[in-house]
């Protein structure tokens, strides 16, 4: 996939994850967001161990944040929520606050 959008991701998502997860209806949204943490966890670690000397591949971490986000849409999902609309309504709402011309 080029230039993946949240549209998107939220198709080939919510169909894999019936492969991944055999019935990911029987996920609560309470499931998904303890994935996404656990993922975001795998991150912060390989971020510790490179600010403690390790040499840790840029590609690692970003494998890592990838995986929060594919279970943060699946969160969503779980919750009917469009991932894409709320970051770009947020996004928004955020610049109007500060006066930033950046939508």
């Amino acid at each position: 996939m080029n230039d993946l959008t949240f549209a998107q991701l939220r198709v080939a998502n919510t169909s894999r994850s019936w492969d991944l997860h055999l019935n990911p209806d029987l996920w609560s949204p309470n499931d998904w967001a303890v994935a996404t943490a656990g993922e975001l966890g795998e991150a912060l670690n390989l971020l510790k161990k490179r600010r403690r000397g390790e040499i840790i591949q840029p590609l690692e971490i970003a494998h890592e944040l990838a995986d929060t986000l594919i279970y943060l849409d699946l969160l969503a999902a779980s919750l009917g929520i469009d991932l894409g609309e709320a970051v770009r309504e947020k996004f928004n709402l955020v610049s109007r606050r500060y006066g930033v011309d950046v939508q």
